[in-house]
């Protein structure tokens, strides 16, 4: 598909707003989440000691930060504003999302539909977490319009109103490894913007990729 450097990073763009932290919960997120545990009985493996085995149920236990993700649950409009190259005038779409916490709370996952202009229809899928090891925000992203999974990490603001992600992805055109990174910042409470900023595969610079507003629907 042509210029699909620009529309992979794009999508995971779309969904890492949506899996950001959130103001305002759908529900009570906490209420689904299960911490994780050890059995009574069960014998621990040679050379472990019972501090190894609490450092394994805290690393698997959900917290504050998957709950901020939960609160991002619901259904997403989005209108996005998106820029090919440097220079090159605003192209404008929208988009629908429906995040949804999974694996008792530890995980959200975003199914994305669109239509881009000049490209069609897209759709694509965004897993997204909190890893308590690493203590950071982090996603795995794939579509229809490309064979590799995205990888990307994020961290949060002291104020929980802004997330910022790094993303690392093969460029199509180049044949490299390259990176993108974006903003989102909460507005509202059933509102957030997003600042998209990616690498330009012909002059190496980065740009400003995409911008979009995203409200959810009321229930």
């Amino acid at each position: 598909m042509k210029n699909q450097h620009v529309i992979v990073p794009l999508c995971i763009s779309v969904v890492g707003l949506l899996a950001a932290v959130g103001s305002l919960a759908a529900g009570d997120p906490a209420k689904e989440m299960k911490p994780a545990g050890q059995p009574a009985d069960m014998q621990l493996p040679p050379g472990w000691t019972p501090e190894d085995m609490q450092a394994c149920v805290i690393a698997g236990t959900p917290g504050s930060q998957h709950q901020m993700l939960a609160s991002g649950a619901g259904t997403w409009q989005g209108k996005n504003q998106m820029w090919m190259a440097p220079g090159m005038p605003a192209m404008t779409s929208e988009s629908v999302a429906t995040v949804t916490p999974m694996m008792d709370g530890r995980f959200t996952k975003c199914e994305f539909t669109g239509d881009m202009p000049g490209m069609g229809p897209f759709s694509g899928m965004g897993i997204y977490g909190f890893d308590n090891v690493s203590q950071k925000f982090v996603s795995t992203w794939i579509d229809n319009q490309g064979t590799g999974m995205m990888q990307g990490t994020g961290e949060a603001s002291a104020d929980g109103k802004v997330i910022t992600w790094k993303y690392n992805y093969n460029c199509p055109i180049t044949k490299k490894a390259t990176v993108m990174r974006e903003i989102e910042t909460i507005t509202g409470p059933n509102s957030k913007t997003l600042e998209m900023w990616g690498i330009d595969p012909k002059s190496g610079k980065e740009y400003k990729m995409m911008f979009i507003e995203m409200n959810r629907k009321s229930s």
